[in-house]
């Protein structure tokens, strides 16, 4: 065998041994939700299942409360996604068309705030949205979310902002078009794949949040599919297969989500990298 085959044969084994690793939380995750209670608990364990059954999707969906559950995630975390890209629009576009006082700070500060653990932060903001009568409320989860959203949502913005000429805007603006005008129709239209990719990260940050939401949300009406989940295991018994049906459907909107706009993702990653 030449070399070149060996290197081949070397990466592609190198590349399925990864995809293995990857993939095989989630190939058990499915073959567990497919199986009967009594089989999920044997020993030793059953690699497929010996008894193909949706017992376990039957009763997660007839469950009092798992499809509220279910719609109050998509509520948090699509409201979280479209208030972290309108506000990180106008922050970014502020940011890469202007240069005032201080600016290099507050990126700074922006870049530094994502070196703070969450669960330090978890306490003032308990302690604000009380004072402002937001706590246990989709309003007050959703304020908190987009705050630890926004600062990546304005350093990615920015840097695919930078990579537009400033000439275009002030061509604009020679045939009459304001600040507001040159933003919504000659940035926005080429910062598209970027401004999808960050919508794409704060819609996954918020579907995927347990901390946050066992935080600030008690109610059990306004709990979001996370916390749902968490209810599935008892003090005394865990069924498993129940677990994994609803960490199956839990993991299908996001994975519809990030097959459907992957290539906005690819496009808008790449470009934000291009000039920071």
């Amino acid at each position: 065998m030449n070399r070149g085959a060996s290197y081949w044969t070397l990466t592609y084994a190198a590349l399925f041994a990864m995809a293995a690793y990857n993939l095989t939380p989630f190939f058990w995750m499915i073959t567990t939700s497919l199986k009967t209670d009594m089989e999920v608990t044997s020993f030793p364990p059953t690699l497929l299942p010996a008894e193909l059954t949706t017992g376990a999707y039957a009763r997660i969906w007839s469950q009092e409360g798992f499809p509220l559950y279910f719609l109050n995630s998509i509520k948090v975390s699509g409201a979280t996604a479209l208030l972290s890209g309108a506000i990180g629009i106008l922050a970014a576009y502020g940011f890469s068309r202007f240069a005032f006082k201080g600016r290099t700070v507050l990126m700074a500060a922006f870049l530094a705030s994502q070196m703070l653990p969450g669960v330090l932060l978890v306490g003032p903001y308990f302690k604000m949205l009380s004072a402002l009568a937001l706590y246990d409320t989709h309003l007050g989860l959703i304020l908190a979310q987009t705050t630890i959203t926004l600062p990546f949502t304005i350093w990615m913005l920015k840097g695919y902002m930078d990579t537009i000429p400033v000439e275009i805007d002030q061509a604009a603006m020679i045939d009459g078009a304001t600040r507001w005008q040159c933003l919504i129709h000659c940035v926005l239209p080429n910062i598209l794949p970027g401004l999808v990719a960050t919508m794409i990260f704060s819609f996954l940050l918020a579907w995927g949040d347990l901390l946050w939401a066992l935080c600030l949300i008690t109610d059990s009406a306004k709990q979001t599919m996370t916390l749902g989940i968490t209810n599935l295991v008892g003090q005394f018994r865990v069924l498993w297969s129940d677990v994994m049906a609803a960490t199956v459907i839990g993991c299908a909107i996001p994975a519809f989500f990030y097959l459907l706009l992957q290539r906005y993702l690819v496009q808008g990653s790449a470009g934000s990298a291009v000039k920071s």
